[in-house]
């Protein structure tokens, strides 16, 4: 991992192309990762959107599962939205599968609904640490529920009072989509932050 690093972007399935823009929105460059050799010399990683299961599989069949695992673990800078907020939690229901567990919460999938009752809405007032004033614009595809929160873990963001974005350590989730919103802020908030603590320790 090096500070002025490109930024990683899992690239085996989903919506990894917003979030490809943002980076280069942020001055920074980008790299797809799809093999262990492409997580060298990364300062941070995006998990994406998309499908959570296919990307488990597909983590696993191109030998990257670990690597990954490791390289996170070891204090990598990490910004999961929706499948990659799944992928993060200790505990997935509706079905059961497994993830990583770098963040102690336990998500349900597809909570807000399926494809079709995907929406938009507004978050409650952002709190104080996010640059810039103003609510989050939220995108709700298919989105995970955060169903609990474990006591290590930063409340970012709510939507009716439900956490919608959660932080532990060095790993920032969020059910919704902000870079299909084109809001940059989540981004700015992980990977330009002071130093952050590996994932699984208090601070």
């Amino acid at each position: 991992m090096t500070a002025s690093g490109p930024i990683g972007v899992l690239a085996l399935q989903g919506g990894f192309a917003a979030h490809e823009k943002i980076v280069l929105g942020l001055g920074r460059q980008a790299r797809r990762v799809r093999f262990a050799k492409d997580l060298e010399g990364l300062s941070g990683l995006i998990l994406p959107g998309g499908e959570s299961s296919a990307m488990l599989k597909l983590l696993n069949w191109t030998g990257l599962y670990e690597p990954l695992n490791a390289a996170v673990r070891a204090g990598l800078p990490t910004f999961a939205t929706c499948a990659g907020l799944i992928l993060s939690a200790t505990h997935v229901t509706y079905p059961e599968q497994g993830s990583f567990g770098w963040l102690d919460v336990d998500v349900s999938r597809n909570a807000w609904g399926r494809q079709v009752h995907s929406f938009e809405a507004e978050s409650d007032e952002v709190p104080g640490g996010v640059e810039g004033a103003g609510p989050f614009k939220l995108v709700f595809i298919r989105a995970p529920r955060i169903v609990r929160v474990g006591p290590a873990v930063e409340v970012v963001a709510t939507w009716q009072g439900e956490p919608i974005a959660v932080r532990q350590g060095n790993v920032l989730a969020a059910t919704f989509h902000p870079e299909l919103a084109g809001d940059d802020r989540l981004h700015r908030l992980i990977f330009a932050p002071p130093a952050a603590t590996p994932a699984g320790e208090n601070a």
